[in-house]
């Protein structure tokens, strides 16, 4: 198996940021606390190919509720792949939990953002029924698989990256 990446923690100070900006009810205490147990994604079983992600913190969504998870995770990875982001099967099964993009892209270069390359999932709970999603802390919520990718003959793309959700092409 090839080895082409590396999960990270961001910064303290960056986490502590973005924590607050998701969730402003709560204070630098707290958030140092989940910052200190996170979790870097890992793989369940030697054939697996997707790394799981673990929550930060606990969390329920009831039926079309939603929810951004500041994972305190940044990847460093070949320039030649892509991290794409997915829920767990079995949350999807149960509760047609979604990613709210579908399918989260992760590119080599989001690593050098401002925000330090920081992932951040944002869900929704699309049940058709009343179920509630319950997650607990350091449980595993989403998946990661690296994929190799290519570009066109006549690519030329020279822009670089500052940001994360959006950041590319918005005029």
């Amino acid at each position: 198996m090839q080895k082409i990446s590396k999960f990270e923690k961001i910064s303290k100070e960056n986490y502590i940021r973005d924590f607050l900006s998701i969730f402003p009810e709560k204070n630098e205490d707290e958030i140092l606390k989940y910052y200190e147990n996170i979790t870097l994604p890992k793989r369940a079983t030697k054939f697996s190919a997707g790394y799981d992600f673990f929550s930060p913190i606990d969390f329920l969504l009831k039926k079309n509720e939603e929810i951004i998870i500041p994972t305190g995770i940044r990847v460093h990875m070949n320039n030649d792949f892509v991290l794409l982001l997915f829920p767990r099967s079995s949350l999807g099964i149960k509760f047609r939990l979604q990613l709210n993009n579908t399918v989260g892209v992760i590119d080599a270069d989001y690593y050098y953002s401002d925000n330090e390359g920081h992932i951040l999932v944002k869900l929704t709970n699309d049940s058709i029924e009343e179920k509630i999603c319950k997650i607990k802390q350091n449980e595993a919520f989403c998946q990661g698989i690296f994929l190799m990718y290519g570009i066109t003959e006549d690519d030329c793309s020279s822009e670089i990256r500052n940001g994360g959700f959006g950041s590319t092409n918005e005029k």
